[in-house]
C-alpha cells in the first residue's frame, strides 16, 4: 500500500466511521471495500443504500461513499 493510499483509508476512517475499509489484491476488479459495521434499514436500503460498496480504487470507493451518504441525508428529510 502506498503513502496515498494509506492517508486516504485513514481520512476515509475520519470521515466515513461506521465502515471498515478492506484491500483485496484479488485478479479483476473491484479491489477497494467498505463494509458497513450496522446493517441499514429497510427504508435506508429502499432509498438507494447498501451495506458493501466496492470500488476499483480508493479514491472511487471514497466517491462513492460521499454519493451514498447524499443519498441517506435526503432520506431523512
Amino acid at each position: 500500500m502506498t503513502e496515498y493510499e494509506r492517508r486516504l483509508i485513514d481520512l476515509l476512517i475520519s470521515t466515513h466511521p461506521a465502515w471498515r475499509y478492506e484491500e483485496h489484491d484479488l485478479p479483476g476488479p473491484p479491489r477497494s471495500w467498505a463494509v458497513r459495521y450496522h446493517p441499514l434499514r429497510p427504508d435506508q436500503r429502499a432509498a438507494g443504500t447498501r451495506d458493501v460498496r466496492g470500488r476499483t480504487t480508493l479514491h472511487r470507493l471514497a466517491c462513492a461513499l460521499a454519493h451514498h451518504d447524499e443519498i441517506l441525508h435526503r432520506s431523512r428529510h
